[in-house]
């Protein structure tokens, strides 16, 4: 089974199919667990979940969002992992405790995703019996855990990619239409572009990408 997941994280280009195929996985292979998801940590702060196996899972992982307390939203605070064998009677979650009881969820395992030592999210294992995680299922757990992090981080790496190859186009974009308008060099229209973040405390990517809208709508409001 693991050789499984190993094997979907050679295409982190499908990074949504090894999240799924990892908690897929995890739900058959770990005793006890009989949902689980991913929650993923956005920037800003916000969780959001992916990879669910079932709709209980959503719904749990929403009313830890919804609350500001849980399991998951614990290990992604504290950077720990977390477990609860009696998620309704536990102190430490007065609001969240009982109301994903009563969707039938007892114990709740959940694992900090990491990558250089940055919090990616947490690996959710929800069980609707008392008590499974002991040590064996924990160690297990560890593994599919290692296997989300490095796929959450493969896909960090891609939309990190993806955002500077489209700044870098969109300021190239804008150097090549200060240069016509203003007959300047590559240079020269870079300079200007710079000296016009300074003195506007801008961005130079939020410059460039003015330059290019202005001159998008110059040419629609011509044609």
């Amino acid at each position: 089974m693991l050789k499984a997941v190993a094997d979907s994280l050679a295409t982190p280009e499908d990074v949504d199919q090894s999240l799924l195929r990892i908690t897929r996985t995890a739900h058959d292979a770990i005793p006890g667990v009989d949902h689980a998801s991913i929650s993923m940590l956005r920037p800003g702060g916000r969780i959001d979940t992916v990879a669910p196996t079932d709709d209980l899972v959503i719904r749990s992982d929403e009313l830890q969002y919804e609350f500001g307390e849980g399991p998951c939203v614990e290990a992604v605070r504290t950077q720990d992992d977390v477990v609860a064998l009696d998620v309704a009677k536990d102190e430490r979650w007065p609001r969240y405790g009982p109301r994903v009881a009563e969707l039938g969820v007892v114990s709740q395992l959940a694992l900090r995703l990491y990558n250089n030592d940055v919090t990616l999210g947490a690996l959710n294992l929800y069980s609707d019996g008392e008590g499974p995680f002991d040590a064996a299922s924990r160690e297990m757990a560890d593994l599919f855990a290692a296997a989300a992090a490095t796929a959450l981080g493969l896909s960090r790496a891609v939309t990190t990619l993806n955002e500077a190859v489209a700044t870098r186009t969109s300021i190239g974009t804008a150097i090549g239409i200060v240069m016509e308008r203003y007959d300047l060099d590559q240079e020269a229209a870079f300079a200007f572009m710079v000296r016009v973040s300074q003195t506007g405390n801008i961005k130079l990517r939020l410059v460039a990408e003015q330059i290019v809208g202005e001159a998008s709508l110059k040419a629609r409001s011509k044609g």
